[in-house]
Formats: structure tokens, C-alpha cells, sequence
């Protein structure tokens, strides 16, 4: 799925879901450690758990980060193959 993130530096997501497990995550743009450690550290995560995890995560003053837009990614792709 690919994701158009809004209010961070990161510019999109794409990532798979198989079998409920969030796989091949990338960031387009962004801090690219940070991305790729968050990319990293919830390939193979269930779904479900991503979200719980990344969901509110706030950069600085912003009311978003790269994180939560990952979470909010997952959570259109669960509305959409519900």
C-alpha cells in the first residue's frame, strides 16, 4: 500500500500487510535513521500491535510524526480490506 504522509518531512509509506504482519515498510523522505529503525524494528509485527505502539507519537511541536503516520497508513489499509 502506498501512503501519502501529511505534516512531517517524510513525503509517503509503502508497505504489505501479509498475513496480518506488517512487512517491506519504507519511508519516502524523512529522517532516514529514524525511518529506517522504525521500519525495521515493526517488520514482522502484527498489525494490530504496530498501531498500538506507534499511534499519538508526536515530533517536537508538530501534532504528528513519521511513526504515527505509519500507524494511521495501517489503520486506513484495516478500514479498506475490512
Amino acid at each position: 500500500m502506498e501512503f501519502k504522509t501529511q505534516g512531517v518531512c517524510s513525503r509517503g509509506i509503502t508497505f504489505d500487510v501479509k498475513d496480518n504482519k506488517v512487512v517491506n515498510v519504507v519511508f519516502n523522505g524523512g529522517c532516514s535513521g529514524n525511518t529506517q529503525g522504525v521500519a525495521r524494528l515493526i517488520d514482522g509485527m502484527d498489525i494490530d500491535e504496530a498501531i498500538s505502539r506507534l499511534d499519538g507519537i508526536k515530533c517536537g511541536p508538530r501534532p504528528t510524526s513519521c511513526p504515527d503516520q505509519l500507524a494511521r497508513a495501517l489503520k486506513q489499509y484495516k478500514a479498506q480490506n475490512a
